[in-house]
């Protein structure tokens, strides 16, 4: 007497998914990469330069590009949200992560030196 042993369950075979048509709506990295979106506003550090006589705000280049500000265009700093005061930009080269502003306007509302603040166009 033989035992007999139970067969494995026959499997239907499923047809297989083309995972070339799932990854074809996925962007690559390089097209992700190319599509700069330009900012409109950016957290920044806020410098008081007290030698400066008219409301002027000295803006970083990189910083200036990022935003598309340029030279003579109205810019607003706001500090937590309430406290906004506009300047005239003036794009300068340097490597910092500061922009330098006429500090009267600030000073009144209370905002301290070296604070941090949001920056963009003014509209």
């Amino acid at each position: 007497m033989m035992e007999e042993k139970p067969e494995a369950p026959v499997q239907e075979e499923k047809p297989k998914v083309d995972v070339t048509k799932l990854l074809s709506i996925i962007p690559s990295a390089t097209e992700l990469k190319s599509e700069k979106k330009q900012l409109v506003e950016k957290r920044i550090r806020v410098k008081y330069d007290r030698t400066l006589t008219r409301p002027i705000a000295k803006i970083p280049l990189h910083v200036a590009n990022e935003l598309g500000i340029k030279t003579g265009d109205n810019v607003e700093i706001v500090v937590a949200g309430k406290k906004k005061v506009q300047f005239t930009a003036e794009v300068v080269e340097s490597k910092d992560n500061v922009i330098v502003v006429y500090p009267a306007e600030l000073e009144k509302q209370g905002v301290a030196d070296n604070s941090i603040a949001t920056i963009r166009k003014a509209r």
